[in-house]
């Protein structure tokens, strides 16, 4: 997939959007929906109503770029509709994409080894 690297923000829209909408539709949208600026570099993620579709949308300095993913058989998991959208962090995103759960995804918290005596 062609994603920015390590780093980014992920924003996951809530609320399903109409899958007719192109780029600029969904640029338009990041912008009255979420109170966001969609040439930032961040990425965006909305669902259909069909929870087994996603759009992703975001800047890679040169244009908009927008990805279509189709899950054949399962759904995605989707957090709970309501206004906003929610961070996601990179391995979550990806649980995501992949088709899993992505809420057992947990970053693990940075500790210093111990000291061999």
């Amino acid at each position: 997939m062609l994603m920015p690297s390590q780093g980014i923000r992920i924003l996951v829209a809530t609320r399903p959007v109409d899958f007719r909408k192109g780029h600029d539709g969904l640029a338009s949208m990041v912008q009255s929906a979420l109170a966001q600026d969609p040439f930032t570099g961040t990425v965006f993620v909305f669902r259909a109503k069909r929870a087994d579709r996603m759009k992703i949308l975001f800047w890679d300095g040169s244009g908009l770029v927008m990805t279509y993913k189709r899950l054949e058989e399962n759904s995605f998991i989707w957090p709970a509709i309501r206004d906003g959208a929610i961070t996601l962090n990179r391995p979550q995103f990806e649980a995501l994409f992949a088709g899993l759960d992505w809420r057992r995804v947990r970053s693990l918290e940075p500790r210093r080894p111990a000291a061999a005596e």
